[in-house]
């Protein structure tokens, strides 16, 4: 008798070739063009990315990348391939499991057609991205939809939306965190990644975006589509279980890029702040992110570990990400098999894809 064929696709942001300033180049023009990254006019879009952004960026971006670049590649890439292969081991054999990037390598597009060429029954999407935006998850979505609304036979296709309240998510967050002993810290912070705020209000069909104050601060009908929402929500639970009380921690948001506001507090004001109040000792949590990268390797754990220090504290702190630990793999695999053992997916499609 037949058995059905499943595939599981990993798909994480992505990285350059190598740290090149011409392989970053094209990374973050493929990158940066995507009209979820940056929604404004195409021709707007193609003028700022391709005449300003890319050109100029790429040679900072450069020199970062070869920080923590190693002699076997990319950290993202590596902790991806690494946790790819140890879930393949978790599921066992009869479920397929493949990683792709959003962009560059390994290609999204490439995989899905390898995907079609092993005639799978059943596909689902795993954007490793605990909190849904537009700009990741949603961008990762749509690229699977085109691609796979061109093929003739289009298998049953299936989408994680988001896992930042998943228990194994969290508890592995909670075992990683409690090595660094938050206790012996002044105060904890939670910064995720930023989003313009046109971002959030776009994505909220029912006018409830930003119209009140603390509008994010708890999940509710109305907002737990919301990025921000949902990182509160990540914060919630990680205090719960850290046993860190209210007073001790803030949450926070990194990574702006240009004059447009961003989901905020900003990280780097929350860190000014705090080393004026006299706080020495601060540890950082990146719960948006399930690999470290750029944004918490150097970002959090050099660039504002510097900016604390000269404002007058002494150890800023990073606590690093979920990336390949087995406890980390085990559990998104229990995760992922009694998904797939309900039956109940979150979103599916079955024809053309809507946008």
């Amino acid at each position: 008798m037949r058995k059905e064929k499943t595939v599981v696709l990993i798909v994480n942001l992505g990285t350059p070739d190598s740290p090149s300033r011409w392989d970053v180049y094209t990374y973050l023009r493929e990158f940066l063009s995507d009209p979820r990254v940056i929604d404004v006019n195409p021709i707007l879009r193609f003028l700022l990315v391709n005449g300003v952004i890319a050109p100029f960026r790429s040679k900072e971006s450069s020199k970062v990348y070869k920080e923590v670049w190693t002699d076997e590649g990319s950290p993202l890439l590596l902790y991806s391939e690494s946790f790819t292969s140890k879930l393949k081991k978790e599921l066992g054999e009869e479920i397929h499991v493949e990683l792709a990037m959003r962009y560059k390598n390994p290609s999204l597009t490439k995989k899905l057609l390898k995907i079609r060429e092993m005639k799978a029954d059943r596909i689902l999407v795993v954007p490793m991205f605990p909190q849904y935006a537009s700009a990741t998850t949603g961008s990762i979505h749509d690229k699977v939809m085109e691609v796979v609304s061109t093929w003739e036979t289009i298998p049953e296709v299936n989408f994680i939306n988001n896992f930042y309240s998943e228990p194994s998510f969290i508890n592995s967050f909670v075992n990683i965190g409690r090595k660094y002993n938050p206790e012996n810290y002044e105060h904890i912070l939670f910064s995720y990644h930023g989003l313009p705020q046109r971002h959030l209000v776009k994505s909220d069909p029912g006018n409830h975006c930003l119209k009140k104050e603390n509008c994010c601060g708890s999940i509710c009908d109305d907002n737990h589509f919301c990025y921000s929402a949902q990182c509160y929500e990540t914060t919630r639970l990680l205090t719960e279980e850290l046993s860190i009380p209210k007073e001790k921690y803030s949450i926070c948001f990194q990574s702006r890029l240009g004059k447009d506001p961003w989901t905020q507090p900003y990280t780097s004001d929350v860190i000014e702040e705090l080393a004026e109040k006299g706080v020495k000792r601060v540890l950082v949590f990146c719960p948006a992110f399930v690999t470290d990268c750029l944004e918490t390797t150097i970002e959090i754990g050099e660039e504002y570990n510097e900016e604390f220090v000269e404002k007058g504290g002494e150890k800023l702190e990073l606590v690093h990400s979920l990336n390949d630990e087995d406890f980390w793999v085990e559990g998104f695999a229990k995760y992922l098999q009694s998904y797939l053992n309900a039956g109940n997916p979150i979103s599916k499609i079955t024809g053309s894809p809507s946008v």
